[in-house]
């Protein structure tokens, strides 16, 4: 069996190895979709095709919807040339659950795979057709933060930007000045209304995305490029709306365990490939069963009935809300600790870690006695059960081949929502005390002995990649690197000095620093 349009054909071979098939018409959507555009996706990796596409799938299956989604891919073409061209826009999605089981199905509500490249003639083309058409409703991302970002860790436009600003919105680069560019496209036409939604993990995600498409869209106003009548189009939520949104659900690289299931099921050419920008990819893509999507429902131009895939729309506070008490309290920050302390002792699993009864009892101890007192309760779903589902059966799935070494990456871009948002909590407490805190300390403190790149052995150890990297490494080589670094409110959200929590961290890293087998003889002492 082959996944494409041809291969689908043979349906009774598929129902054989218990995969499902679209109860849609493929064709019929696509040929919709060309004539009706309703969504636009950039980014299109695995996120994106194994839980946002599978909504408009599930939408499409039900006779809800008739459009499909239209990818569009801004920084890796590879993507759209080896895994959406070759397989007809299709995916074959794994959903591995904590039993054991994997569900398996098509998606195909992709419509069609173009890469974002205004260098292209023919792809800018097909892009611009479908921004200008009035029917398109909604634009959404999952580009990762860094994407959204124009300046470096220095606050400093970088070049590429500095470059799309001065000249002009033709042949765009960034993936904000392309998102700025195909607008102005879009406002010249006919200014329809139309939502910009992103759908990446991180906190205020709407306000990201508005705030850096609208310096773009400034700068060439100031350099003569657009006129201000396009700069107050965009800058109005009633005709521009930029939704904010809270996503959950993980979708790590493709697993040799899931390829070899396939392969044994008969469905053929599901081998991995690295791209030139070095993205691990593959014709499926394997997640974890519970999934999460709250948006903000402000869709000037209307929308797909979402809800009845199972999103939550919702107001501003409540997405908000939702996105405080996962990425502050419930997940992030336990991630996080498993992945520092997990690369140090050796972990290449993140639910192997979990039968470690140090460091899950560090992660118990972080979400549920440390990080509930002070949990944003969004109320449409509950906190405490929201961490149950994390700790019980999350983590722990066996079956889900997410690795510490991948939840390390960008750990000092983390650090100031995951923990600093909860020790500014404590600090503005009456009742609450900072320094009975012994988790979290632990955590911060792990993650700065990680950065020594040495395990519990005493052995050399890769340090996932990070902005501030060289820049902490080489802080910690001297004796006053320690204080300017737990000093620094832009990595920890505080000053820990004066939190009065900077002691206790010093403390804790320099019996994790002590030598061979220090990590976990800390980890007994302050976890017993």
């Amino acid at each position: 069996m082959r996944l494409n349009l041809q291969g689908l054909a043979d349906s009774q071979a598929w129902k054989d190895a218990h995969i499902i098939l679209p109860a849609f018409d493929i064709a019929k959507m696509r040929e919709h979709t060309s004539a009706h555009p309703i969504w636009v996706h950039f980014g299109a990796g695995n996120i994106f095709r194994g839980f946002i596409a599978a909504l408009q799938n599930k939408l499409l299956d039900e006779g809800l919807a008739q459009s499909g989604i239209i990818a569009a891919e801004t920084f890796d073409y590879d993507i759209i040339r080896k895994i959406y061209d070759p397989f007809d826009n299709l995916t074959l999605m794994v959903t591995l659950r904590a039993s054991g089981n994997m569900d398996m199905n098509i998606i195909a509500s992709i419509a069609q795979g173009i890469c974002a490249d205004s260098s292209d003639s023919q792809e800018w083309e097909k892009l611009r057709a479908v921004f200008v058409n009035p029917r398109l409703q909604m634009v959404s991302y999952t580009i990762t933060e860094k994407g959204y970002a124009l300046r470096n860790i220095k606050g400093e436009l970088m070049p590429v930007v500095v470059s799309d600003m001065n000249s002009g919105p033709d042949s765009p680069k960034h993936a904000m000045s392309i998102t700025a560019s195909l607008l102005l496209d879009r406002f010249r036409a006919d200014a329809q209304p139309i939502a910009i939604v992103s759908m990446d993990n991180c906190s205020h995600n709407g306000e990201k995305l508005r705030n850096s498409v609208l310096e773009v869209a400034d700068a060439w106003v100031k350099n003569g490029f657009v006129d201000k009548e396009y700069f107050a189009w965009l800058s109005d939520e009633s005709q521009v709306s930029f939704p904010w949104s809270m996503i959950d659900k993980i979708t790590p690289r493709p697993a040799e365990v899931v390829e070899a299931k396939l392969r044994a099921a008969g469905v053929e050419d599901m081998s991995p490939i690295i791209t030139s920008r070095n993205t691990y990819i593959a014709p499926f893509v394997n997640a974890e069963a519970p999934q999460y999507l709250v948006i903000e429902d402000n869709f000037p131009n209307g929308r797909p009935p979402l809800e009845k895939a199972g999103v939550y729309m919702t107001d501003r506070d409540t997405v908000n809300m939702t996105e405080r008490m996962k990425v502050t309290t419930c997940l992030n920050p336990l991630h996080t600790a498993l992945a520092v302390y997990g690369c140090m002792l050796g972990y290449t699993k993140i639910a192997d870690e979990m039968n470690d009864p140090e460091l899950k009892k560090l992660v118990e101890l972080i979400g549920y006695k440390e990080g509930l007192p002070v949990v944003t309760d969004p109320k449409i779903l509950d906190p405490k059960k929201f961490i149950d589902e994390v700790v019980g059966e999350r983590l722990p799935n066996a079956f889900m081949p997410d690795t510490p070494q991948r939840i390390a990456t960008d750990t000092s871009q983390k650090i100031p929502v995951r923990f600093g948002e909860t020790l500014k909590s404590y600090a503005a407490s009456e009742t609450l005390d900072i320094h009975s805190l012994t988790a979290i300390p632990l955590a911060l403190a792990g993650w700065l002995r990680y950065l020594a790149g040495v395990d519990d052995n005493g052995e050399a150890m890769q340090v996932s990649a990070d902005p501030m990297l060289e820049t902490l490494q080489n802080e910690l080589k001297t004796p006053e690197g320690l204080r300017e670094i737990l000093s620094n409110k832009n990595i920890f959200g505080l000053d820990l000095y004066e939190a009065g929590l900077a002691e206790k961290v010093t403390g804790l890293y320099r019996e994790l620093s002590a030598g061979k087998g220090a990590v976990r003889a800390t980890l007994k002492k302050y976890l017993a």
